[in-house]
């Protein structure tokens, strides 16, 4: 007999909710997506139980992404706390929604907030890679096909497109885990280069992969979404003005 991941009603009803914004994703036919959710709804209850209004934990979100690449320019092994802040600002920005979703205090504006502020975020831990020693080229890559990528959906769903569309390779989580991998290499590097005399470089070699990462998987995503709301929208009439 399947395990409930998230055995609270408050959980299962945020879980309801948040496969509708999305579409009507099956959390659990990922095992990915319902752990995450299962750990955010984890966090996110004793706040929703104290009512903590979403969009201060969404303010609390922003300001650990900012963070990020002030703490990745720090020396020494500094970069590995700029990783927990990475991991953080995720918690926290899936938190929010969580918290609105039990309370039943989600809106319309909420969602746009928390995408603008997602975006802000996306550039903000991406900087961090720069700040790091990563090339400002594939830096500045990274984020603008992150941000095409993310326009191209909020088009598709202004054309008629239910949801995300698909989950693609780029998600946040995966944002969050290429900025953290790159912290704590970064930081291990630095606490053995104290140890051990290592050439010169090694951190802004890095930095550059994972900035150079960052902007494949943004391309490869931006591909792959486009083919299916082609698919999705291609035989549909554009809507016209009356």
């Amino acid at each position: 007999m399947p395990v409930d991941p998230d055995p609270d009603p408050a959980g299962r009803l945020a879980r309801d909710r948040w496969s509708a914004a999305h579409g009507g994703v099956d959390p659990d036919a990922s095992r990915w997506i319902s752990g995450w959710l299962a750990l955010v709804h984890r966090l996110a209850r004793p706040l929703a139980a104290r009512r903590v209004p979403p969009s201060l934990i969404t303010a609390a979100g922003l300001i650990a992404s900012a963070l990020v690449p002030l703490v990745a320019g720090a020396p020494g092994a500094w970069p590995i706390a700029a990783a927990v802040l990475a991991v953080a600002a995720g918690l926290l920005d899936g938190m929010d929604g969580a918290v609105a979703r039990m309370n039943g205090t989600d809106t319309a504006w909420g969602a746009v907030l928390d995408e603008l502020v997602d975006r802000i975020s996306d550039l903000l831990l991406l900087s961090a890679l720069w700040v790091l020693g990563a090339p400002a080229w594939a830096c500045l890559a990274a984020g603008a096909l992150t941000l095409l990528l993310e326009s191209l959906r909020s088009s598709a769903r202004g054309g008629g497109m239910v949801g995300v569309g698909v989950i693609t390779v780029w998600e946040r989580p995966s944002r969050i885990i290429v900025v953290m991998t790159v912290g704590v290499l970064c930081g291990l590097v630095r606490i053995v280069q104290d140890a051990v005399d290592l050439p010169d470089g090694a951190v802004e070699v890095l930095a550059g992969v994972g900035a150079v990462v960052a902007a494949v998987l943004a391309a490869w995503s931006t591909v792959h979404l486009a083919l299916v709301v082609r698919r999705s929208l291609g035989v549909r009439k554009a809507p016209r003005d009356r």
